[in-house]
């Protein structure tokens, strides 16, 4: 509810404007450590909406989910409670790779974390368009709205997504919009420049959703969920599902092909009417087509959007061409022949910030206590976003409160690896995170997100007393069962039918457990008819006490880097330094330096531009 008393507003600690995956996770963070908020949102019928493909997690995404469940954000409880299908990517390949995905009931999603952000008494919610950012002193003291309202906080977080002076294309025909059916926000940027912010323009798309009745799924393969599905959160309140439903996979062919070229003249991809750049790994139909030329099919993915909705989003289909060209093309992909599209696929040009301009914690350097968080920093992906909206809504939290500010390095979480990334390097196309973009992935997994965070969400003040107990728990059952797989002696009668059978040479003699599972032919699920105490831990234990089996000695070295980078990071650079009056340094490191004003050695290392002997100077510089 919302007070206005005598034309006065309340005061708030902090107000989260947009109420995306980010907003949500920055007012529950904020609020839940004790923060009053304020969350403002365009449309309270779509909070949280799943304004693209209706799944969580996925390679490296997943990772990140479970990032924010350790710290005790609630994008993993939220998935597990409503999704309709899991399934573990990149098992046939090493831990480091293994990625989970859930297919989610969009309107269940949604629905959801608005009733988890109701049930938290410290936010308030309010229904309007931010124009205006209020500043005193070079720092953020509240907003100003569409309808006149003036409110005041100790510190903003800006979570706008596609919204500022959103730009909606279909072919020839283009309309303001932050979301299809839903207007744009206009004000904020030019608002921000006039405090000296840059800005620019990105571009991202969404496919044709259709009538699931009118397919012939018998002309597609089935794609099922693990027969064994898991889930997202550590808590153990939230449970595996135990029925899924299926997605299918068909193709493009020549002839979609064709029909698509035949609309290229009137594609806003192509004629110019698009000026920001879309995300590299996540193209459109017609960019695939074009870019790839060779290739005579591309994967399509038809996925069902909620247990009783019969709207299926086609994944592979991200499309801005005229409606009659979408049409005619998808209904000669097999199995659509009869399709009925609910709506056409378009593109979207939104405003974003350079995120150059804020400081490891998400705040910026041109104003105090103002953040930034998700696509307004150049992202893609509803992860990529609530994470960010996480660690904003935590330091906001933390500076009002004059407490130290949070920040995860690149050795502690592919969250820190995004906000590093962004903050260092920038970014001129939609951010979307791989494994490949952090080099110690062999520690950032997604089984011991808990392991490396738990205790630190708890610290803060985020992650609850239970969420701390349980991680506990399972530390305890992770001990118990390495020391276990080390000392335990497999006799060959026992296991030889078993080694025979993998592949793998047979015993002579009785063999340490931990010494067979490093054959690469062999799991610790493998023995559970073998020594039976396996059976008396749970599932996920048991697969983390397998890779750190196998991967001991690389999880070792990864930990002896990460501890070298982490000296780096010792070492603080004044802010405030020109760094035009070390000759020493190259033009180009003066400028980049100038420029992102790190706070470490560590962080100058990472800019693009600076060498190594700049490093050095720097060190002389500080005495090293």
């Amino acid at each position: 509810m919302f007070h206005v008393e005598q034309g006065d507003m309340p005061m708030y600690d902090i107000i989260v404007v947009g109420a995306g995956h980010a907003g949500c996770e920055a007012a529950h963070a904020a609020a839940t450590m004790g923060s009053k908020v304020m969350l403002i949102t365009m449309n309270m019928e779509t909070i949280a909406k799943m304004s693209c493909n209706p799944a969580m997690g996925g390679v490296a995404k997943g990772q990140i989910v479970r990032e924010i469940d350790a710290l005790g954000g609630m994008s993993g409880i939220i998935t597990d409670k409503t999704m309709i299908q899991f399934r573990m990517l990149n098992r046939s390949k090493g831990a480091a790779m293994w990625s989970p995905r859930a297919q989610s009931d969009r309107m269940r999603f949604s629905e959801e974390w608005r009733l988890a952000l109701e049930q938290n008494h410290h936010i308030d919610f309010l229904q309007d368009n931010v124009e205006r950012v209020l500043v005193k002193n070079e720092t953020a003291e509240g907003v100003v709205t569409s309808m006149g309202y003036t409110i005041y906080a100790k510190a903003v977080v800006i979570t706008s997504g596609t919204f500022l002076n959103g730009l909606i294309h279909i072919g020839t025909k283009n309309f303001g919009g932050g979301r299809m059916a839903e207007s744009n926000s206009k004000g904020i940027t030019a608002d921000l420049i006039s405090f000296g912010f840059e800005s620019g323009r990105m571009k991202t798309g969404t496919p044709p959703r259709v009538d699931g009745r009118s397919l012939d799924y018998s002309k597609m393969e089935e794609q099922e969920g693990d027969p064994d599905p898991g889930k997202f959160s550590y808590l153990n309140s939230t449970k595996p599902l135990e029925k899924q439903l299926s997605c299918y996979i068909t193709y493009t062919n020549d002839t979609v092909h064709d029909i698509l070229r035949e609309g290229f003249d009137r594609s806003p991809m192509f004629n110019g009417s698009i000026s920001g750049l879309g995300p590299r790994y996540c193209p459109s139909i017609e960019d695939k087509i074009n870019r790839f030329a060779e290739r005579d099919r591309h994967q399509i993915f038809v996925e069902p959007e909620g247990w009783k909705t019969i709207e299926m989003y086609i994944n592979g289909f991200s499309t801005s061409l005229p409606e009659e060209i979408q049409y005619k093309a998808i209904k000669n992909i097999p199995g659509f022949e009869n399709a009925k599209i609910f709506r056409p696929g378009y593109a979207i040009e939104y405003d974003y910030f350079p995120p150059t301009q804020l400081k490891s914690t998400l705040e910026t350097k041109i104003i105090n206590n103002l953040y930034f968080a998700g696509q307004i920093n150049g992202t893609t992906g509803y992860e990529e976003a609530a994470c960010q909206g996480l660690m904003a809504g935590i330091n906001a939290h933390l500076k009002t409160h004059d407490k130290e500010e949070f920040i995860l390095k690149r050795s502690d979480a592919y969250i820190g690896v995004l906000i590093d990334d962004l903050i260092n390097k920038g970014t001129e196309e939609p951010y979307r995170m791989f494994t490949s973009r952090a080099e110690f992935r062999i520690l950032l997994r997604q089984d011991n997100a808990d392991e490396r965070l738990t205790e630190i969400g708890y610290k803060i003040g985020l992650a609850s007393g239970e969420r701390l107990n349980t991680y506990f728990e399972k530390k305890a059952r992770i001990s118990e069962l390495n020391e276990f797989v080390k000392s335990a002696s497999i006799e060959p009668e026992s296991v030889n039918p078993l080694l025979e059978s993998s592949g793998t040479a047979p015993l002579s003699q009785k063999m340490k457990l931990d010494k067979l599972i490093l054959r690469p032919q062999l799991h610790l699920e493998d023995f559970n008819n073998i020594v039976p105490r396996l059976d008396e831990f749970d599932k996920d234990v048991r697969e983390e006490v397998e890779i750190l089996v196998k991967y001991e000695s690389y999880i070792k070295k990864e930990m002896e880097m990460a501890d070298k980078v982490k000296r780096l990071e010792n070492y603080k650079l004044n802010t405030d330094f020109d760094y035009s009056k070390l000759k020493s340094l190259s033009i180009e490191s003066r400028e980049k330096l100038n420029k992102i004003k790190p706070e470490s050695i560590g962080q100058a290392s990472r800019i693009s531009g600076v060498s190594p002997s700049d490093i050095s100077v720097l060190l002389i510089h500080l005495g090293r």
